[in-house]
């Protein structure tokens, strides 16, 4: 008997379903069998346009039932799983519309003397069977920033989703295929333990390009096993704000108390270093603190709830003997720092230095931590003294430093008069160094999983 994946809440343990546990020898049967549809059946564009189309209406009617799935199996606060669930429509769309303008472009052949009375076109085509692997934080949106770029690009899909939290990435995948009209040769999604379902899909030699979202480890251990493939990596960070004494610090304080503890501050996004001028840095913690502190933090299915358990106790652990580290060293706990059962309470540091393993590394919890600053410079300086590189922000009103700040600030992403946490699907999303090395969002995402072709004609 096939072993089977028990999927449970991270907020009391309870079962919420199970799934098969595949192998390896699932994932090589999977890749043969997308890999003959893609050479016997592409998909045309309009045809793949139309089943992104309809996947999108269908998700619209859905909202519900797949933001309860994300809640119950990752503990997502469920009002914050009905914005992931209405994203998903949006990647889809986007990912539609992609489908539909994907284009080639012709090259001047004739300006050499060589090329005289040739024709020469390139166009794009699949990169070929697409081999992705997918995180537990946004189980379903994030699933749908492989799934449907690769369907716009004409790839099939080999899905390993997150053995946490399977569900929504296993139920997205029978909406596509047995209501939306993608052939089930084209898609395959494996849960699996990664030693087995990853590593498989790392090494299958008929997988040229796998695309990656999790830990820098894990991603640049596959980029490293995988080196003669494209490897597409969204990974980490610990993402810092800069507020100066003219920017609105009253706003960004509202933001944060949500950009740094929304999914219990499970987001390679989510705002963790905050850099603030010593002018206003007590008036800004002075309305930071109480916003936090007056954050519903509960189970998930409560419509109340704002925060709710991280994805496993050892994180939650983990995360607390940070906070008590970097009050050992000097921080201050303003509020929060205190497990309560499956709940690590949303905590505010002041004081923090970047020697601290909550500034240094990429906390991964319902935590933030304050410095602050008198030189705009040294700021700067400090927001970039980091492995990572996905996003920063900085409020200010003043245009030079905002311009100053986007030439500086090396990240995949600078925000101005935003947090580093907002993202739009469509965007170009992705970082540098320890946060990865490419581009998501449905038009980035499929320029990577196609190979521009040249033509040249002789008449």
């Amino acid at each position: 008997m096939a072993e089977t994946l028990v999927v449970r809440s991270p907020f009391d343990g309870s079962e919420v379903g199970t799934v098969p546990s595949h192998t390896g020898a699932d994932v090589d049967k999977a890749v043969a069998i997308a890999k003959t549809a893609l050479h016997t059946a592409p998909l045309p564009a309009w045809k793949r346009a139309e089943i992104l189309d309809k996947t999108a209406h269908l998700l619209r009617d859905r909202i519900e039932e797949f933001a309860r799935t994300i809640a119950m199996e990752a503990a997502k606060p469920i009002k914050t799983a009905r914005i992931e669930a209405t994203r998903a429509i949006s990647t889809f769309t986007f990912a539609a519309t992609e489908a539909r303008k994907l284009t080639g472009e012709t090259v001047p052949i004739e300006a050499s003397e060589v090329g005289e009375g040739k024709l020469a076109f390139a166009v794009r085509v699949p990169v070929g069977v697409v081999g992705a692997i997918s995180p537990f934080n946004f189980p379903l949106n994030l699933v749908a920033h492989k799934i449907a770029p690769a369907i716009a690009a004409g790839c099939p899909v080999v899905l390993k989703p997150a053995s946490q939290t399977p569900l929504s990435a296993i139920n997205l995948a029978k909406l596509v295929v047995e209501e939306a009209g993608l052939p089930s040769e084209w898609l395959h999604v494996l849960p699996g333990k990664a030693s087995e379902v990853g590593n498989a899909i790392t090494d299958n030699p008929d997988i040229p390009y796998i695309t990656f979202t999790g830990s820098p480890d894990v991603g640049w251990g596959i980029r490293q096993r995988a080196f003669k493939k494209k490897v597409g990596l969204e990974l980490g960070n610990n993402a810092p704000l800069i507020i100066e004494p003219d920017g609105d610090w009253a706003t960004a304080a509202k933001k944060v108390s949500v950009a740094g503890f929304s999914h219990a501050g499970q987001s390679c996004i989510s705002t963790q270093r905050i850099y603030v001028h010593a002018d206003v840095a007590d008036d800004f913690l002075g309305e930071l603190v109480p916003l936090v502190e007056k954050l519903v933090v509960g189970p998930p299915m409560d419509e109340n709830t704002d925060v709710s358990s991280l994805i496993s106790e050892g994180d939650r652990d983990r995360v607390a003997e940070w906070i008590d580290e970097a009050a050992g060293e000097g921080a201050q706990v303003l509020t929060g720092g205190k497990v309560e059962g499956s709940l690590l309470l949303p905590t505010v540091l002041s004081g923090v230095s970047p020697d601290m393993k909550v500034c240094r590394e990429e906390v991964f919890g319902p935590v933030v931590g304050v410095q602050t600053y008198t030189d705009f410079d040294d700021a700067l300086r400090l927001a970039n003294d980091t492995k990572y590189g996905l996003q920063a922000a900085v409020y200010t009103a003043n245009l030079g430093k905002a311009i100053q700040a986007a030439r500086t600030l090396g990240f995949g992403g600078v925000l101005v008069n935003e947090m580093p946490t907002w993202r739009a699907d469509q965007m170009p999303y992705g970082g540098l160094r320890d946060s990865g090395n490419t581009r998501e969002g449905p038009a980035y995402a499929v320029h990577e999983m196609t190979e521009l072709r040249l033509v040249v004609v002789q008449p």
